[in-house]
């Protein structure tokens, strides 16, 4: 077994969640970073939606007197907390973690949660049955996750488990190298343009949103600074399914509700009608393969067409056309536009789809 990496540079805390790390990257062996990250965020996933089904699954029994029925996926869905059938619990998986069947189990898991959760569904990752994934490394692994927050009280085990997701998600953008860029981007260049724009209230749109960071900043900055996390509502877009399918993942783990889509935002605008007050983006770093030829008669190019060879140009005019025109205006007229200029490694908004 070879050794676990140590990285560094995350806004997480570096002791529980880098000694998490640590036994993590040691169970993967010589599996791809791209193809483990979502083995181990899969499961962390699982394990959120299961703690909070729980929580209020011991709620809902302790009022079973009062008419409660703990078994009625109605009762969660009006708390907002994602229905988790029998055979998709954390118990049940945690249980059957040493035996051979354990990948089967969890893709029927993940199925399962689909099925019952229309959100969720095209999002969770179904190929733990697969040959080339060790199933005492995966049940080692559900043992190791198991542990995360562990008795811990249900807000604070929530917060602990997204803490995790996050330090993770850094870990393997760090571990991808260059590529890690398409769906992760550093915590402190997120951290300088939420503080920047001061987000308190409105729409906040991301048009090429990776996994969600920029999200997830804003709401932490809202409660920073005493202010309602209802107050802003949340859209996005991302063209790499995969990456899309974290991104789901990542604002459901802190209960963030979010109008996320998939596709190209150039190509396949998913919010054509949204009038946004403020735009977070990493924009695409001098992607020269952004296919601007094919754009070259849209009705957004009201200053002038773009150059091909260079997204950068694109993105501020097919974000905020010119005032008084006929297309929909991203942004209100009273708001100012900020659309911030790419810092460090940004994403390619084609990808892998």
């Amino acid at each position: 077994m070879r050794q676990a990496r140590t990285t560094t540079g995350t806004n997480a805390n570096g002791g529980f969640e880098a000694k998490l790390w640590q036994t993590a990257d040691a169970l993967r062996n010589n599996m791809d970073a791209a193809e483990y990250k979502h083995v181990v965020l899969g499961l962390i996933f699982l394990k959120y939606i299961s703690d909070a089904f729980e929580a209020k699954h011991a709620e809902l029994e302790a009022e079973r007197a009062l008419g409660a029925d703990a078994e009625d996926a109605d009762e969660y869905r009006a708390a907002s907390i994602f229905w988790v059938p029998k055979e998709a619990r954390w118990s049940h998986l945690r249980a059957s973690a040493p035996q051979p069947t354990i990948g089967t189990l969890v893709d029927d898991a993940m199925t399962a949660i689909e099925r019952d959760n229309p959100t969720l569904k095209g999002v969770l990752p179904k190929d733990y049955a697969r040959p080339g994934l060790d199933k005492q490394r995966l049940g080692q692994l559900i043992n190791l996750v198991s542990d995360i927050a562990l008795g811990a009280p249900a807000d604070r085990a929530k917060d602990t488990l997204g803490r995790v997701y996050e330090y993770f998600l850094a870990q393997f953008a760090s571990a991808e190298g260059k590529k890690g860029g398409q769906f992760y981007t550093p915590s402190h260049v997120v951290r300088i343009l939420v503080e920047m724009l001061a987000p308190y209230r409105g729409r906040v749109y991301d048009p090429c949103c990776g996994s969600g960071g920029m999200f997830v900043s804003s709401e932490k900055f809202i409660e920073a600074h005493s202010g309602r996390l209802g107050d802003i509502s949340i859209y996005g877009q991302e063209s790499n399914y995969t990456t899309w399918r974290l991104a789901k993942m990542n604002l459901a783990i802190r209960g963030i509700d979010a109008q996320i889509a998939h596709g190209d935002t150039f190509h396949n605008d998913r919010h054509p009608d949204l009038k946004a007050d403020w735009v977070l983006a990493n924009p695409p770093f001098n992607d020269s393969d952004w296919r601007g030829e094919l754009l070259k008669d849209d009705k957004r190019w009201a200053h002038g067409v773009p150059p091909a060879g260079n997204a950068n140009f694109g993105l501020g005019p097919a974000l905020h056309p010119p005032p008084g025109t006929d297309r929909d205006r991203r942004f209100r007229p009273r708001q100012r536009l900020d659309v911030d200029e790419p810092v460090g490694r940004g994403r390619d908004p084609q990808g892998d789809h």
